[in-house]
């Protein structure tokens, strides 16, 4: 294997699948929640969306239920 590869000869593409793979969407969330989430990342060091997005595919696979409590 070579030390060292000429890429800059090399044309970039994108990736077919990466549509596939998340969507973006607009949603409104309450101002702590963000916070609560930010400061997550900045202790994590991942970036808040990304705790965001893991948060709820755990709550997908876990299959997970929401529980209300609505008070008269």
């Amino acid at each position: 294997m070579k030390k060292e590869y000429d890429f800059t000869k090399m044309k970039g593409r994108k990736n077919p699948y990466a549509k596939h793979l998340k969507k973006q969407v607009t949603i409104r969330m309450g101002v702590d929640i963000i916070e609560y989430f930010k400061n997550q990342a900045d202790e994590t060091g991942i970036p808040y969306q990304n705790l965001i997005n893991l948060y709820l595919r755990d709550c997908v696979q876990s299959e997970r239920k929401l529980s209300f409590n609505w008070d008269s």
